[in-house]
C-alpha cells in the first residue's frame, strides 16, 4: 500500500524517524522540493549518524558541485568546510567536512580505501530514478557492506520520479517517505513537429515564441551538443531580442561555462539555456519558468557482439518528461513546450531503461572483482548485470591481464582498478609506463576520454590519431589536413585532463612520441587490431573476424596493421573513426603472449591427399602462413574426416570384404537394433569412433585404411563371437560347394545356387540363429535365374515339373530327375551312370 503524500514540513520528521529505526528509506519528491540540498543538512545532527560523515551521491559532476555550493551558501560557510565535494580532477574537501557531495563512480574507490565505510554514517543516492550503472553498482555495494560489516549504516535514495516499491524491498522493506512538495503549477502546451522538419528548427521557432509571449527564462533540452550547436546556430541569425543572453549547457564544456549557464541572469535580462539531459535533474537554474523539450535523449547503448558502445538517440520516457517540465515550476508558475503531440505520451516508456542492461560491462565486471565479488548473484540488484554481456566484459579483462583464468583479479587488475578510468585505458596506461610511453599515453587516455576536437568540413574528420596528438602538442594540423576544423573548447578540456594525467602518473610535460601511438593505442584495445584486407587499402579485417573500412583521405591508408579506438558501430563493415598504424613487428613483440601457432589441413583434389600449413594467428588475423612439414597427426586426421564427411562414404577406398563385411552387418542390424547401424548417416555421425582409429598416424590420403578391420572394430566379443554363425559369408549346398551369401538385401539375404546342386535339400536354409530363410535364386545351367523362391520344399512339389519341362528340351545333357529330392545332387552336366 502506497503512503500518503506529506506535506513538506512534514518530510523531515518521518524521515528522521524512518532513518531512526530502520536500515535506510526511500524519499521521493517532486520536481522542486529541493531534497538534494535540504536533507543532507537537515540529518547532520542526528544520534545514529555517530559523528559520521553523510556521503552524497550524484550522477553528474556538474550536479555534485552545484549541490555542494549550494549548501555551504546555506550554512554560510565555504566549500570545503562542513559541506565539500569530490568530481573527477576536482576535490574540495578538508578535515572539518561532514557532508562530501561525490559522484557516483568515485564510490566504488571509496569502498577500495575504507571496505566497511567506517567514516560514513548515511549514504544518499539521488536522482536513483536514472538508473545509471555506476549507482545501481553502488547501491547493490553498499547493501552487502550493511548486511555483512555495518548493520549501523543507513542508505537513503531519493528520487522525483522513482518506481519506489522495488528498491525499498531491495534495502529490507524499508519505509517510503513521499513529499507533495511545493512546486508550482506548469501549463503543458503540446507543438507537434512538423514532418520531416529538423528537430532544431523546430525547437528555434518554438523558443522564439516562448520568448514572446511567456514570461521568466528558458530551459531547452535537446538530444545533445551537436543539436546544442546547431539550434546555437539558428538562434543567432535572426539574433534574439537584445535582452535575451543565449548559454549551452552539456558535460563536454568547460566547468566556466556549464557554471554560467546555470547562474541566475542578471537584472533586467533574460537567458536561454540550451541543455542536453544534464539539467534534467539535480540543478535548480534559478529564474526558469519555461522549459522546451524536444523529446529526444541520446543515451549509450552497448552491443556485446561488437564490443561496442554507441549513443542511440531515443525518445525520453515519461519519468523523464515530467522530470523536465517539472523544471519550470520550481519558482513560480511556468509553462512546458513539448514538441509532440498529447496522444503521443501514451507510447513513450514509464522510466528509463536501467544503464546495466545496455552499457559496456566491463568497469562494472573489473569492480566486482576487485571487490572480492566472484559472482554478481552474491549482491542485491534491481536488474543483475546480464550474463552475455558480463561474459564479453570478463573475456576482455582476461585479456587485457586484469583476471586470471578462474576469473580472479591479477595485481595487474588492482593496479587497474585503482586509476580513474575504463579498464582499457588503465591498462594502457600501466603498460606504456613500462615501456617509457607515459606522456603518450596520458594524452591519448585524455582524447579518447574526451570530445574529439577534429570536425571535418562537411565529412567525418580523418581517423587518424596522430593528427590529435599534434594538436594537442601545438603543432597545429598539418598543411594537408587543412580541410579541418578544431573545436577550440574541446581541445582545451582534452588538455586539461592530459596535464592532469601527466602529473597523475609523473609523466613529465614534454611532447609524446606520435610515431607510438599505435603500439600504445593497441595496449587498450587488443580486440581492435586490424589487419588491411589483400588488395584494399581502405578495408581491415579486426581480430574480432569483424570488418571495418578506412576513409580513403585517411593519414595512415594503406598501413598494413592499426589499432582502433572507435568505430561508428553501423551494420555489416564499420567505418574506422580513430585509429594508429602500428608495425608487424611491433604487434608480434607486444602482443607475443596472444598469439597462436595454428595448423591448418585440408583435402585438396589435385594431388589427392591432405595439405597442411601452419599460420601465425592473432585472433582472425593471419601474421604468417607457410608450408607445414610435420603437422600435428590430429589436426590431418580432422581434414581427412572432413573430406569423407563432405565426399561421403564413397570416398572411402572399399574392398570386396569390407563391402560383404558391411552387408552382413546391415542384415544383422535390421534383426537385431543391438547390432551397430551400417546406414550412411550412422556411419558419418560415428566417424569419430570407427574411421579414425583406422587411420595411419602418418597418413596424408585414405589409401591403405582396413575398412574390414575398422568395421569389427565396432563390434562387442560376443559379437564377434556370434557374426559367422549369425551371418555366414557362405552356404555348403548338397553338392559340397560352398556358396557365398549375398547380403545387398538385408531383409532378405539371397544363396544363388544352381539347381541340379540342391538335388535332395529338402528346405530352404536359414541364418540370423534359423529367424531367416535365404532367398534362393535357382539357376539354369547357363546361370540364369529359373525360380526364386525361399520355400525350397514347395517348389520340389509344384513349380519343379513346370521348369524340368521347360529345361530338358534347352538343356539335355544336364539332369532334370522326377524325383529331385531322391536325386543326386552334382555340379555341370549329369553324372555318368
Amino acid at each position: 500500500m502506497h503512503a500518503p503524500a506529506l506535506p513538506v514540513d512534514a518530510v523531515l520528521p518521518a524521515l528522521r524517524d524512518a532513518l531512526a529505526a530502520h536500515a535506510g528509506a526511500v524519499l521521493q519528491a517532486p520536481p522542486g522540493a529541493g531534497k538534494t540540498t535540504r536533507v543532507p543538512l537537515a540529518l547532520l545532527g542526528e544520534d545514529w549518524l555517530a559523528g559520521r560523515r553523510i556521503l552524497v551521491l550524484e550522477p553528474r559532476r556538474l550536479a555534485a558541485r552545484a549541490a555542494a555550493h549550494h549548501m555551504a551558501r546555506r550554512l554560510g560557510e565555504p566549500v570545503g568546510a562542513t559541506v565539500g565535494y569530490r568530481v573527477r580532477l576536482d576535490t574540495r574537501t578538508g578535515p572539518a567536512t561532514r557532508v562530501e557531495v561525490v559522484t557516483e563512480g568515485v564510490l566504488p574507490r571509496l569502498l577500495r580505501d575504507d571496505p566497511a565505510l567506517e567514516a560514513t554514517g548515511l549514504v544518499v543516492f539521488d536522482e536513483f530514478h536514472e538508473r545509471s550503472l555506476d549507482a545501481d553498482l553502488g547501491l547493490a555495494l553498499c547493501r552487502q557492506v550493511q548486511q555483512l560489516l555495518r548493520p549501523d549504516l543507513r542508505l537513503l535514495v531519493m528520487s522525483a520520479t522513482l518506481d519506489d516499491r522495488g528498491i525499498a524491498a531491495l534495502l529490507g522493506d524499508v519505509p517510503v517517505v513521499r513529499s507533495e512538495g511545493r512546486a508550482w503549477p506548469v501549463e503543458t502546451r503540446h507543438r507537434p513537429a512538423a514532418g520531416g522538419a529538423p528537430t532544431e528548427r523546430e525547437v528555434a521557432a518554438v523558443v522564439r515564441e516562448a520568448l514572446a509571449h511567456d514570461r521568466g527564462d528558458l530551459l531547452v533540452f535537446l538530444p545533445g551538443a551537436r543539436e546544442i550547436d546547431r539550434t546555437a546556430a539558428l538562434l543567432a541569425a535572426p539574433a534574439l531580442p537584445a535582452e535575451v543572453d543565449l548559454h549551452r549547457l552539456h558535460g563536454a564544456l568547460p566547468l566556466e561555462e556549464q557554471d554560467r549557464a546555470i547562474a541566475p541572469a542578471p537584472p533586467g535580462r533574460r537567458k536561454v539555456v540550451l541543455a542536453s539531459a544534464i539539467a534534467e535533474t539535480s540543478l535548480t537554474i534559478e529564474g526558469v519558468r519555461v522549459v522546451v523539450d524536444a523529446g529526444w535523449a541520446r543515451v549509450p547503448r552497448h552491443s556485446p557482439a561488437r564490443g561496442l558502445t554507441r549513443l542511440a538517440t531515443v525518445r525520453v520516457s515519461r519519468a523523464s518528461a515530467d522530470q523536465r517540465r517539472g523544471r519550470a515550476g520550481r519558482t513560480a508558475p511556468g509553462v512546458c513546450y513539448r514538441l509532440w503531440a498529447a496522444h503521443e505520451e501514451a507510447s513513450l516508456r514509464p522510466f528509463e531503461r536501467p544503464e546495466i542492461l545496455e552499457a559496456d560491462l566491463a568497469p562494472l565486471a573489473l569492480e566486482l572483482a576487485a571487490a572480492g565479488v566472484g559472482d554478481p548473484a552474491e549482491l542485491a540488484w534491481l536488474d543483475p548485470p546480464p550474463a552475455p554481456a558480463l561474459g564479453v566484459a570478463r573475456a576482455l579483462l582476461r585479456d587485457l591481464g586484469a583476471l586470471d583464468a578462474d576469473g580472479r583479479v591479477t595485481a595487474h587488475g588492482r593496479a587497474m582498478a585503482e586509476l580513474p578510468a575504463h579498464p582499457r585505458l588503465a591498462h594502457m596506461l600501466l603498460r606504456a609506463e613500462a615501456l617509457g610511453h607515459a606522456a603518450l599515453a596520458c594524452d591519448l587516455a585524455a582524447l579518447l576520454e574526451e570530445r574529439d576536437p577534429l570536425r571535418g568540413d562537411g565529412r567525418p574528420p580523418d581517423a587518424d590519431l596522430r593528427l590529435r596528438l599534434e594538436l594537442l602538442a601545438g603543432r597545429g594540423v598539418p598543411a594537408r589536413h587543412r580541410g579541418h576544423v578544431v573545436d577550440r573548447a574541446a581541445l582545451q578540456r582534452v588538455r586539461e585532463l592530459a596535464r592532469h594525467w601527466r602529473q597523475r602518473r609523473r609523466a613529465g610535460t614534454r611532447p609524446a612520441d606520435a610515431d607510438a601511438a599505435g603500439v600504445v593505442l593497441g595496449f587498450a584495445y587488443p580486440d581492435r587490431l586490424a589487419q588491411r584486407r589483400a588488395g584494399d587499402e581502405c578495408r581491415y579485417l579486426l581480430r574480432s573476424g569483424a570488418g571495418a573500412s578506412l576513409p580513403a583521405a585517411a593519414a595512415f591508408g594503406g598501413a598494413p596493421f592499426v589499432a582502433i579506438a572507435a568505430l561508428d558501430g553501423r551494420a555489416g563493415e564499420a567505418r574506422i573513426a580513430l585509429a594508429a598504424p602500428l608495425a608487424e613487428d611491433e604487434l608480434l613483440a607486444h602482443h607475443a603472449d596472444q598469439l597462436q601457432a595454428v595448423d591448418l589441413a585440408w583435402w585438396d583434389d589435385g594431388p589427392a591427399r591432405v595439405t597442411c600449413r601452419r599460420q601465425l594467428r592473432l585472433g582472425a588475423l593471419v601474421l604468417r602462413d607457410g608450408p607445414q612439414p610435420s603437422p600435428d597427426p590430429a589436426v590431418v586426421r580432422r581434414a581427412l574426416l572432413a573430406h569423407v564427411r563432405e565426399r561421403g562414404l564413397g570416398a572411402l577406398p572399399w574392398t570386396d570384404g569390407a563391402r560383404r563385411l558391411r552387408e552382413r552387418l546391415a542384415f544383422l542390424h535390421a534383426l537385431d537394433a543391438g547390432w551397430p547401424d551400417q546406414s550412411d548417416a550412422a556411419l558419418l555421425a560415428d566417424l569419430e569412433a570407427w574411421l579414425a582409429p583406422a587411420l595411419r598416424p602418418d597418413a596424408r590420403d585414405l589409401g591403405g585404411v582396413d575398412l574390414e578391420a575398422a568395421l569389427r572394430a565396432r563390434l562387442t566379443w560376443p559379437q564377434r563371437a556370434q557374426l559367422d554363425e549369425l551371418a555366414p559369408t557362405h552356404v555348403t549346398v548338397p553338392s559340397g560347394s560352398r556358396i557365398a551369401v549375398d547380403y545387398g538385401a538385408p531383409a532378405a539375404p539371397v544363396l544363388a545356387v544352381k539347381l541340379q546342386e540342391v538335388f535332395g535339400w529338402e528346405a530352404s536354409p536359414r541364418v540370423g540363429g534359423g529367424r531367416v530363410p535365404l532367398t534362393l535364386h535357382l539357376l539354369s545351367p547357363a546361370g540364369r535365374p529359373v525360380q526364386v523362391t525361399r520355400d525350397l520344399a514347395g517348389f520340389w512339389r509344384t513349380s519343379y515339373f513346370d521348369v524340368r519341362k521347360a529345361m530338358r528340351g534347352r538343356y539335355p545333357r544336364h539332369d532334370w530327375p522326377e524325383d529331385p529330392l531322391a536325386a543326386v545332387p552334382h555340379r555341370g552336366r549329369k553324372p555318368r551312370p
